[in-house]
């Protein structure tokens, strides 16, 4: 069921759910969340979508703010808020409503957004491009247990990786890292399989990958050795390769969904190590609204502080 809006206010937003909800007798129980999402126009149905197909494993309330450009001078001026209702089967298992900000009512989102909260529920921020330099300072990040951010949307994802350094605050996290989880996994029980000190670690992947930068950072800190990068075709992060006295240990993911483990003295074995989808990806991130301390410590591999700790 979709419910359109035009020149409203959110308590009639907040009218039109609790409509929806009782044409459609679904109850707003049974939604753990709130995730705000904070797009552009161009990304903004595969940001709802992933996050319609997340609510699956979270229901949760979905809350799309899209600042919309006024063409003329004078009608940047004028302040007017549109707004898409879905309930039932157009938002997953959960509700969503988007949001498209006209003129200064832009410039304070939070605003909007504050009263469509669900009450006593987590709120998690996503920026799926053009994230704010300092995630938890920013107006709708500042209502945020979880900000989520994407180095992978960026021009520079590797600058923008000294930005996330310079303003890491406990709650923020990036899908960068979150790519990393099977990698991570996997060489975490290799080395309990090969019991063996590591003397070298390479990470093999395309140039400018943020995950694979964020990948050879926590691998040096965990392992105290330093870590080469090696640039290859890719697509993303392709090999890490760990020498010890006994051996090499290799993960080696050239392309497609398969990986090759290879231990000392043991036969090679293929593994699943595909590339996750933005869903899975976020649906993940849902699992966990506590700051993830691994991310910060490959921010951060050296220790030092961050310019904007809260």
């Amino acid at each position: 069921m979709k419910i359109d809006l035009t020149d409203t206010t959110a308590s009639k937003i907040n009218k039109s759910l609790v409509e929806g909800r009782r044409a459609i007798g679904t109850p707003a129980v049974g939604m753990v969340l709130t995730m705000v999402i904070v797009t552009d126009e161009e990304n903004a149905y595969d940001s709802i979508k992933a996050a319609e197909e997340a609510s699956h494993e979270h229901p949760s309330r979905t809350l799309v703010v899209i600042r919309r450009v006024s063409r003329s001078p004078r009608d940047r001026t004028n302040s007017r808020l549109d707004a898409e209702v879905r309930v039932g089967a157009d938002a997953g298992t959960g509700e969503t409503v988007v949001l498209r900000l006209y003129g200064e009512v832009g410039d304070h989102a939070d605003s909007v957004v504050l009263p469509l909260l669900l009450p006593d529920a987590p709120v998690v921020v996503w920026w799926p491009v053009d994230a704010p330099e300092f995630p938890a300072k920013d107006p709708l990040g500042a209502l945020a247990q979880r900000r989520i951010t994407d180095m992978y949307a960026v021009e520079q994802p590797l600058r923008a990786l000294e930005v996330r350094v310079a303003s890491y605050t406990p709650g923020d996290t990036d899908l960068a890292w979150t790519r990393l989880t099977p990698w991570r996994s996997i060489l975490a029980a290799a080395l309990d399989q090969a019991r063996a000190q590591v003397i070298s670690a390479a990470v093999e992947s395309e140039a400018e990958n943020p995950s694979a930068e964020l990948l050879a950072r926590w691998l040096g800190t965990r392992l105290g050795v330093p870590v080469e990068r090696v640039v290859t075709a890719g697509p993303v992060v392709t090999a890490v390769r760990l020498g010890t006295e006994n051996g090499e240990i290799l993960i080696d993911r050239p392309e497609g969904p398969l990986a090759t483990l290879s231990l000392p003295g043991q036969p090679p074995r293929t593994l699943a190590l595909k590339v996750r989808s933005t869903s899975e990806l976020i649906a993940e991130e849902l699992r966990r609204l506590d700051a993830d301390e691994m991310y910060a410590v490959a921010l951060r591999p050296d220790g030092k502080e961050g310019t904007s700790r809260a």
